[in-house]
C-alpha cells in the first residue's frame, strides 16, 4: 500500500477530543503538521453516531465544552445535535476542518524502531507519522451490547438498538417497551412518552438516579455581570468543584447519599409510589455512573400516567411483548433494547509493535495518556465520573507540553516504562456491565502515580501541569527498539 502523507501528529478521531486536541496543537505546537483521520462522514464522534429520541448528555456544558471556546448559555444540559454542532463550529472557528480527512476509519498502525515512526492504514491509503493519537474514546461504534432472549423470532413487532436508531420507525400511539435502566434508558423513556401511548422501563435492577435543572441560573446571572472570560471561569469552576465534591461525599457516606436521593425521588413521584422496588439499586452510588435526568422529566413522565417501570428478570419475549420472571407481562409494539455499550479503547485498531501485536490487557496506562512499553503513542481518555473533555483536555496539554519538551532536546522517541512491579487494577473501577465485559481487553492501571488514572480534575490538573513531564518515561534521540511492558 502507497504511503499518502507523512505528518508529525496523526489523530484518528474528530469528536470532541480529536477536535481538542487538534485545536491545542496548533495554539502550543504551530511547527508540527498534524491530520485527523475521521470515519464517519461529520464532525461530532459520539454526538454524530447516537441519534436516538431525547440524547443529550448527563453532563453540563460549561464543563463538556471546551475551555479555549466557552458554553455562553444558562442552557446546561442540551441535546446531542446542538453538542455536535458546537464540536463542528468550534472546528470550523479554528480552521480544523482542512486537517480533516473524512470516511477513513483506520484498521491497523504499526510502529518501526528503524524508522522511528508509525504507519497507519486507512482504507485504500496509508499513513506516516512521529506520533500517533488516538482520540477515538473507548467505545466501539460497529456494535453496541445487544444480548439474546428466548423467544425473539415470536415477537410481532420491531426490535430497536439505540446505537442504530431507524429514520423510519414509528412510535406514535404505540406502546414501547424499553429494556435498560441506564443512561440511555432514562432518556429515551420521556421522550418516546412524548408520542407514544405508553412506555414501560423494563430493568434488571435499578439504578441511581438524580435530578438536575437544564438551565444554570448561576451562570446566566454571572454571564450578565461580569466580563466573558471571568464569567467563564467562574461558572467553569463552580460545577467542576461541585462535582468533585458530590463524588466525594457519596464515596464517604453512601448510606446516606443512597436514602438522600431515594427521599428526593419520593417527593418527584405521586404518594405510595414503590420507591423501594424500582430505585434502590444494590450497589452504592458511584460503584456505577449516576443517571441524570434534566428537570425530573423521567418523574414527570411517570406522574403522567404515560411511563411505568416493571422491574425484574426477563424470562422470555411473547408475541405481544415480554414476560418477567415476576409473572408480569409487558405488552409492546416495539422493544428498544437499550442494554448498553462495548468498550474498545483507541476504537479497537490493531497495534504492533515492529511486527509484534501489542496486546491491551499487558499493558498499563501512563497518565491516563500512554501505554507502557509503547512509543509516541498518545490515548484520549475521560473521565467516569465527571465530564469526558475536563480530562481530555488536560492530556492534550500534556502531550503538548511533552512534544515541546521533545523538540527543544531534539528527542525523538518516548516510552512510559514502570521502575517495579505494579499490582494491576481495573482503568475503569465501576462494576457497569460494559467495564466487566471489557476487563479482558483493555489495560490497567498500576497502583501509584503515573500509573494511576485519578478520578480528580483539581489533582490531575497540578500533577499534569507543573508534575514532571518525563517522570517514568524513557526520551530519547536515537533510534532503539522498544521492549515489551
Amino acid at each position: 500500500m502507497t504511503v499518502s502523507k507523512h505528518v508529525d501528529v496523526l489523530i484518528v478521531g474528530a469528536g470532541i477530543s480529536g477536535i481538542d486536541a487538534a485545536c491545542r496543537l496548533q495554539e502550543r505546537c504551530p511547527r508540527k503538521s498534524y491530520l485527523i483521520l475521521e470515519a464517519r462522514e461529520r464532525v461530532g464522534g459520539t454526538w454524530d453516531l447516537f441519534r436516538y429520541p431525547g440524547v443529550r448528555s448527563d453532563s453540563d456544558m460549561f464543563t463538556l465544552g471546551f475551555p479555549f471556546r466557552p458554553w455562553r448559555s444558562d442552557q446546561a444540559i442540551v441535546g446531542g445535535p446542538a453538542i455536535r454542532r458546537y464540536v463542528e463550529d468550534t472546528a470550523r472557528e479554528f480552521g480544523i476542518f482542512d486537517r480533516i480527512q473524512f470516511k477513513s476509519p483506520v484498521a491497523r498502525a504499526s510502529w518501526s524502531s528503524s524508522d522511528s515512526r508509525w504507519t497507519v492504514e486507512s482504507k485504500q491509503e496509508s499513513f506516516t507519522c512521529s506520533f500517533l493519537w488516538l482520540a477515538s474514546g473507548y467505545y466501539a461504534y460497529a456494535q453496541g451490547y445487544r444480548p439474546r432472549w428466548p423467544g425473539e423470532d415470536a415477537f410481532s413487532g420491531r426490535i430497536i438498538h439505540p446505537q442504530f436508531w431507524p429514520d423510519d420507525l414509528s412510535f406514535s400511539d404505540k406502546n414501547v417497551a424499553v429494556i435498560g435502566s441506564g443512561a440511555t434508558a432514562v432518556t429515551l423513556v420521556p421522550a418516546l412518552a412524548e408520542k407514544a401511548a405508553h412506555v414501560t422501563m423494563v430493568q434488571r435492577t435499578p439504578s441511581y438516579i438524580v435530578s438536575r435543572p437544564s438551565r444554570d441560573r448561576t451562570a446566566g446571572w454571572l454571564q450578565r455581570r461580569l466580563p466573558s472570560g471571568v464569567a467563564d471561569a467562574l461558572v467553569r469552576w463552580k460545577n467542576l468543584l461541585l462535582t468533585i465534591y458530590f463524588y466525594d461525599r457519596a464515596r464517604r457516606n453512601p448510606g446516606r447519599v443512597s436514602r438522600r436521593i431515594r427521599e428526593e425521588i419520593g417527593k418527584a413521584l405521586p404518594p405510595g409510589y414503590p420507591v423501594e422496588r424500582d430505585f434502590n439499586p444494590p450497589y452504592k452510588p458511584w460503584d456505577q455512573r449516576l443517571c441524570l435526568v434534566p428537570d425530573g422529566d423521567l418523574f414527570a413522565a411517570i406522574r403522567s400516567g404515560k411511563v411505568s417501570i416493571a422491574t425484574g428478570t426477563i424470562d422470555r419475549f411473547t408475541s405481544e411483548g415480554l414476560e418477567l420472571s415476576t409473572g408480569e407481562r409487558v405488552k409492546a409494539d416495539v422493544i428498544v433494547t437499550a442494554t448498553g455499550l462495548n468498550m474498545a479503547l483507541g476504537g479497537g485498531i490493531d497495534l504492533s509493535l515492529d511486527g509484534t501485536p501489542v496486546r491491551m490487557p499487558e499493558r498499563f496506562i501512563y497518565k491516563g495518556m500512554m501505554l507502557s512499553g509503547v512509543p509516541n503513542l498518545f490515548l484520549s481518555f475521560g473521565y467516569a465520573n465527571a465530564s469526558w473533555t475536563l480530562r481530555s483536555d488536560l492530556t492534550s496539554r500534556s502531550v503538548c507540553r511533552l512534544l515541546n519538551r521533545m523538540q527543544r532536546r531534539g528527542s525523538t522517541t518516548c516510552v512510559p516504562r514502570a521502575d517495579r512491579v505494579m499490582e494491576r487494577r481495573s482503568v475503569i473501577e465501576f462494576s457497569s456491565g460494559y467495564v466487566r465485559r471489557a476487563l479482558t481487553t483493555m489495560p490497567s492501571q498500576g497502583d501509584r502515580y503515573p500509573w494511576v488514572v485519578q478520578q480528580n480534575y483539581v489533582k490531575d490538573l497540578v500533577a499534569m501541569s507543573f508534575g514532571r513531564i518525563d517522570e517514568e518515561l524513557e526520551i530519547h534521540s536515537h533510534k532503539r527498539e522498544p521492549k515489551d511492558g
